[in-house]
């Protein structure tokens, strides 16, 4: 049977030497998906592998931008790594400690270099989502509010599309991850926005999870008991 996973050598743009990382192998087979996009699959979880981390000098980033660093941003990274020893090392299989510690790092590294607002709620959202996968409700709130707020700085600085997401798309997320982080009124604003915007049932199933949140924001403001995943695909 083929190995889930598979090493491949890389070069860390911040000290140059060489290290293996491991990357999932083939598309997975997705089984369901969250209202607020986090996906499960059957075999492996692959948000396990996204971090790269240099077991060199430390720096670690997601695999779609670690090598895209500024000249500047290398030289801060650079500058914050000289007098440290590091030591920690993440090839081979991960656990899900390891994988939210990986995440802790990115978070570390893109705020030391003061990464775009979209790039921060991406990290923090996908690491919620391992503290959900161990039940872990406080943390996972903690860190959904927080790629609530990048998701907002996001929207009002960056320009659309911010990766795949459109700006309906984006401002159902912020509205989503409000409602799961008890941040009612603000849920209905942006799930609002989306819901009254005509162009936005030109993405149908973005507009019927808006509307579908929409209508559980309202329950829960209400006063009605409304589990997360009331918001249904």
């Amino acid at each position: 049977m083929t190995e889930p996973t598979y090493s491949v050598e890389k070069e860390c743009p911040v000290c140059q030497q060489k290290f293996n990382v491991t990357r999932t192998r083939g598309r997975q087979i997705l089984v369901k998906q969250d209202s607020d996009f986090c996906s499960y699959f059957r075999d492996i979880n692959p948000y396990y592998y996204t971090i790269w981390v240099c077991p060199h000098c430390g720096y670690a980033a997601t695999d779609s931008y670690f090598a895209e660093l500024s000249v500047a941003a290398k030289d801060k990274i650079a500058k914050f790594l000289a007098s440290r020893a590091v030591n920690v090392n993440y090839s081979g299989n991960r656990t899900r400690e390891q994988a939210i510690a990986t995440y802790k790092l990115a978070i570390f590294f893109a705020e030391l270099i003061t990464a775009p607002a979209s790039k921060l709620a991406d990290l923090y959202l996908k690491l919620s989502w391992l503290y959900r996968e161990g039940e872990d409700e406080e943390d996972e709130k903690s860190a959904l509010a927080i790629a609530c707020e990048q998701y907002e700085q996001a929207l009002s600085r960056e320009r659309l599309p911010i990766g795949t997401l459109s700006e309906a798309a984006v401002s159902y997320l912020i509205g989503e991850l409000a409602r799961r982080t008890d941040q009612i009124e603000k849920a209905l604003l942006y799930l609002g926005k989306v819901v009254g915007n005509p162009a936005a049932k030109l993405e149908p199933r973005v507009f019927k999870l808006t509307r579908d949140a929409w209508h559980a924001a309202r329950a829960t403001r209400d006063g009605k008991k409304v589990p997360a995943e009331a918001v249904a695909d």
